[in-house]
This record gives structure tokens, C-alpha cells and sequence, in this order.
């Protein structure tokens, strides 16, 4: 099991540990500012993002990953806290971690197979763009200094690395908010600082039930809500789950992470937490910071509870400008900076896939609505250039008596009108041949064509007979045709 795997807890015992420390710093901003977008206490947010680290740092299926409280989780929760209050949205949280444990159990996992890649791009590229965009409130209406000390921190994390000996032992994000740290506590320039955004908890999260009637009303209220929160919540720690397997060239277990992901939910609503996810952010920070294994989870969600519990006065003053150069630094490693010359030379198809991805994510601020689109115009360009793949090729008898026709290719709904008219059904013939050996039958469209094709040519005059039926296509052929079944004229306008 994971838990006790040397490996995937401490095989990277320094790098985790520091890396571990930098999210969880990371992690306090983002926590209050999703707990006040939701419309609940900030403790609320903080608290979920200790517990989800915690229990996916067990639970989950990709080492090195962050979970926690997010935005686009947050963005659900806005008419259920406002409506029903923090209790129901409790409640809503453990029926997202079950439904999401089952979506774990049932493998729906594998749904992301039907994801391009240059979805996945596109998602990438919005999300960057996002996360740019959500430190401009802190960048407008400020002082010179707040753009001095932000300057002076993309400067730390970008150069600090080039430092001999100790540039690529300490993680420069961790340098970055330390040094900035105390250059604003000597200097006592006013900036807005991290307790600025709200108070910080001082106790322990506390187990209880959700205060609400236990009845189908009460579930009729949360479960929609609910079922968006998983769907939302899945999708995006499946796309972070990608990224960051293609950030450490190893995989992940799909199927782990949708059980993980329920349980820390499920879990965190019992210990008065918002529902979380998989954040690409701070997985990515992670990642460039060292981190590599479950202990670098675990530290992040640990470290954030010490800080608040322990050093909250000191995590308090820590100048929101260098969190700002930490996430500007995320969201600029985070962009695929290739896909923008890769426009002129990938297919057409997959470059507005990917700008409609980014389009879409940007304008609505839904990772799943801009994923959507994203998958839909995938399918569709792709059953186009598939429909384009049939072909037929026919010649005729000696004796001038038998047509024989030889089918290529897909055979399904975009390419059934194809297969109608490739026939001639005024052609004089006594027998036709249908040979589709190198054809596949792949839905009911395709039987169905296969259907009128017959039909027109028997209303004709003309014998037909279809050969050269893989196994697959025969049985489907078998089940659903109604060519060789009495009243098949008949039957045909309803099939």
C-alpha cells in the first residue's frame, strides 16, 4: 500500500519538506479569498485545505500532487451558502466526496481518454491565464512599492537559482516570501499583508455532524449541487493529474485519485471544510520547488495548520506581494508557451480547439465549460475527418449481370449518407455484392443505412448479398438489422 511505500513518502525526504513549506504558504491567500468568494468564514476555506492535503496525501493516486480548497469548487458553492447557509453546504461536501468515491468505483476515470491534447493544452493555458489574472486586484490601486517588491521577487525566484551551491538547495519561492518578509518588517512600508485578508482560525478544526434534517427535502436541496461540486471537482484534479505526470515523466493512478478525492471530501465536511480539489497551481509549485512524493502533500497541509496555530501572528505580516511573484511565477511555468508557435504548424482542427478551450475558460471562468466545449469540438472534428476516411470501389461482372461493390473504411452516423449514395439503384442488374472487408458497422445509423441500401435495391428488382462482415459488425447487423424481417418496408421509416 501506498502508506507504507518508501518510495512514494521518502525518497525525497529535504525536497518534499521545503517544497511542502512553500505551498502551504501559498495556500493561506487562496484559502481565504475561496472561502470569501463562497460567502463562508475564512476559517472554512483554511481549514478545508488542511484536511483535503492531509487525507489525499493517503488517499490519493498522484504523489506530489496538491489538493485543497478552490476557486472553481468555490464558484458552486455561491446560491447554496446564500439560500440554505454553512450547514447544508457541509452537508453538500459529503455527498461530493460519496458521489465522487463511486465515480471511483464505477471507472469513470477512463472518460479521459476522450480529452485531446490540445483540450488539455487549452486548459492549461486559461487556467495560466487565470491565475495571472486573479493577482491583478492585488497589482491595481497601489503604492510604487507593492510593484518594487513584486518586481524584487520575480527577481529572487528567477536569478536565486543560479546562486552557486546553495541557488538549488532551498526552493527560491520559499527565499522569495522570507526575504520580502523581512525587508517589509524593517522597512514598515504600507502594503497590504496576508492578515489584511481576513482573520485568521487559532483552534483545532473540530468533528461534527452537519446541523441539518436528515430528510429527502434536505437532499433534494444538496444534491444538485453536489453532483456539479464532483463532476467539477474530478475533472479538474484529472487534468492536474496529467499535468503533473507529464511535469515528472511518471504516471498516476486515475482511478485512486476519484476515490482519494471523495474521501478527503467526504471527510472534510464532517471537519467544517468547503469542498476542494486537485489545484494546478500549487502543483506546479510544488513541482518546480522540489516536490515529489505523498510527504510533500502531507507536509503542505501540516506545515499550513502549524502556521496558523503556531506562527499565525507572523504568517499575518507576510506582504501579499510575495505571494503575488510566487503565483506570476506559476502562471508564466504554467503556460505552454509552445502551443503558441505550434499554431502555425499543427492542424487547423486542434489549434481552435485548444484557443476555443481558452476562450471559453476565460470568458465564463469554468474550467468544466471550457473543457466541454473543448471535448465536443474535438468529437466533431474528428467524426469529420473520419466521415472523409470512406471509400467505396466497384466494378462489373464479365456478363454484364453482377455489380460488386467494395466498401473502406467507418461506417457510423456521419458517414452513413455517404454509404447510401454510393450505390446506383437504377443501375439494370440482376444480383449486386456487397463487400465491406475492409468496413465497420459501429452503431445503429450505420445498420440502419445498410437497411435502406438493400431495400432500394430489392425494390429495384435487384438480388443483394453482404459479405465480408467482421465479427463485431455482424452481431450488431444481427441484433438491430430489419432487411431480412417480414414488413421490413414498413419498418424502415421508424428504425
Amino acid at each position: 500500500m501506498a502508506l507504507f511505500s518508501k518510495h512514494e513518502w521518502f525518497s525525497n525526504i529535504k525536497g518534499d519538506t521545503l517544497s511542502g513549506i512553500v505551498v502551504a504558504l501559498a495556500l493561506i491567500p487562496e484559502a481565504i479569498a475561496f472561502s470569501i468568494i463562497a460567502g463562508v468564514d475564512p476559517k472554512v476555506g483554511l481549514y478545508a485545505s488542511f484536511c483535503i492535503a492531509v487525507i489525499i496525501a493517503f488517499t490519493g493516486g498522484r504523489p506530489g500532487m496538491i489538493s485543497a480548497a478552490t476557486g472553481a469548487m468555490a464558484l458552486l458553492m455561491v446560491t447554496l451558502v446564500r439560500e440554505h447557509g454553512l450547514e447544508y453546504l457541509l452537508a453538500a461536501t459529503l455527498l461530493t466526496g460519496v458521489l465522487q468515491i463511486i465515480a471511483g468505483y464505477l471507472r469513470l476515470a477512463e472518460l479521459m481518454r476522450f480529452v485531446s491534447r490540445s483540450v488539455v493544452t487549452g486548459f492549461v493555458n486559461a487556467l495560466a491565464i487565470l491565475i495571472f489574472m486573479a493577482q491583478l486586484p492585488e497589482l491595481t490601486n497601489v503604492t510604487w512599492h507593492v510593484y518594487a517588491m513584486t518586481l524584487a521577487g520575480l527577481g529572487i525566484i528567477y536569478l536565486f537559482p543560479y546562486l552557486p551551491k546553495i541557488g538549488k538547495s532551498v526552493p527560491s519561492p520559499l527565499v522569495c516570501i522570507v526575504v520580502l518578509t523581512v525587508v517589509y518588517m524593517v522597512s514598515g512600508m504600507d502594503i497590504r499583508t496576508v492578515g489584511d485578508m481576513g482573520e485568521l482560525p487559532s483552534s483545532l478544526p473540530s468533528w461534527f455532524i452537519p446541523d441539518v434534517p436528515f430528510t429527502l427535502e434536505t437532499l433534494q436541496i444538496i444534491l444538485p449541487y453536489s453532483a456539479t461540486m464532483a463532476a467539477v471537482g474530478l475533472l479538474e484534479s484529472m487534468l492536474t493529474a496529467q499535468i503533473v505526470d507529464d511535469l515528472t515523466d511518471t504516471g498516476s493512478d486515475k482511478r485512486q485519485e476519484m476515490k482519494g478525492q471523495g474521501i478527503a471530501n467526504f471527510f472534510t465536511g464532517f471537519l467544517g471544510g468547503m469542498g476542494g480539489c486537485a489545484m494546478i497551481g500549487q502543483s506546479v509549485i510544488n513541482v518546480k520547488s522540489g516536490g515529489e512524493t505523498r510527504l510533500s502533500t502531507f507536509v503542505s497541509g501540516v506545515f499550513l495548520l502549524f502556521l496558523l496555530l503556531v506562527l499565525g501572528p507572523l504568517v499575518a505580516i507576510i506582504p501579499m506581494a510575495s505571494l503575488v511573484a510566487v503565483m506570476i511565477m506559476v502562471s508564466i511555468g504554467t503556460f505552454s508557451w509552445r502551443s503558441i508557435k505550434d499554431i502555425r504548424t499543427n492542424p487547423w482542427q486542434s489549434s481552435v480547439v485548444m484557443i476555443v478551450t481558452v476562450v471559453v475558460v476565460v470568458w465564463t471562468h469554468d474550467l468544466a465549460q471550457g473543457v466541454l466545449a473543448g471535448v465536443i469540438l474535438s468529437g466533431l472534428f474528428f467524426a469529420s475527418k473520419v466521415k472523409r476516411l470512406f471509400t467505396v470501389d466497384t466494378d462489373l461482372s464479365a456478363d454484364g449481370t453482377t455489380r460488386t461493390y467494395r466498401i473502406g473504411g467507418q461506417v457510423f452516423f456521419a458517414s452513413s449518407d455517404r454509404f447510401v449514395e454510393a450505390f446506383d439503384y437504377k443501375e439494370v442488374l440482376d444480383r449486386v455484392v456487397i463487400d465491406v472487408s475492409r468496413a465497420h458497422f459501429w452503431d445503429i445509423s450505420a445498420v440502419g443505412t445498410l437497411d435502406k441500401a438493400i431495400l432500394k435495391f430489392r425494390r429495384e428488382g435487384t438480388a443483394v448479398e453482404v459479405r465480408g462482415l467482421n465479427e463485431e459488425s455482424a452481431g450488431m447487423i444481427e441484433r438491430y438489422a430489419i432487411h431480412d424481417k417480414p414488413g421490413a418496408d414498413a419498418q424502415l421509416g421508424g428504425h
